[in-house]
């Protein structure tokens, strides 16, 4: 029973627990580099490749909580004009497409992860694996797949049930 609520947890806010850490330590990285560049006249070489790094997870993490959200960029014209059901079907297709182009991306993203691990390529100024900032690409796809997974077997239901599909939250109206 815990087990689930823990994975319920997880599933509702996996990507929060994720970036959260992830931007303080951008922020913390960066504003001790800015610091030590101003007051000490002395920068780190490291300090710069960590909060690059963490910066790409960032994007693919947030992508997967854009999925899950609904959040990415769309034109919205087109899908007020058309009715709930052909809606439901639109976001449907269109969570196909994307999960189509997703393992394509995570196919395609995994050759340079296993290149770096085969030919043990480190970064210059942390000095560990390549791969484990290569493998934010096919992670993030990775973490997108089951999110689409997830919206596309939410839009099925509400388009059987006869509800309204989820359209995510709107910055503006």
């Amino acid at each position: 029973m815990r087990f689930k609520k823990i994975l319920k947890q997880i599933d509702k806010n996996g990507e929060r627990y994720l970036l959260l850490p992830l931007y303080a330590l951008i922020v913390s990285t960066v504003f001790m580099e800015v610091v030590r560049r101003s007051l000490l006249s002395y920068s780190s070489i490291w300090a710069e490749e960590i909060a690059r790094y963490a910066f790409i997870y960032v994007a693919w993490i947030g992508a997967s909580a854009a999925i899950k959200q609904r959040a990415h960029i769309r034109i919205d014209v087109i899908l007020n004009l058309c009715s709930p059901k052909f809606r439901a079907l639109l976001y449907i297709f269109g969570d196909v497409v994307t999960l189509i182009l997703a393992v394509i991306a995570i196919y395609m993203s995994m050759e340079p992860v296993l290149n770096s691990i085969h030919f043990g390529s480190v970064t210059h100024g942390l000095r560990i694996s390549h791969a484990w900032f290569l493998a934010a690409v096919p992670i993030g796809f990775a973490m997108m797949v089951f999110r689409i997974l997830q919206s596309m077997k939410r839009d099925w239901n509400d388009l059987r049930a006869g509800r309204p599909v989820f359209e995510g939250s709107k910055l503006f109206d």
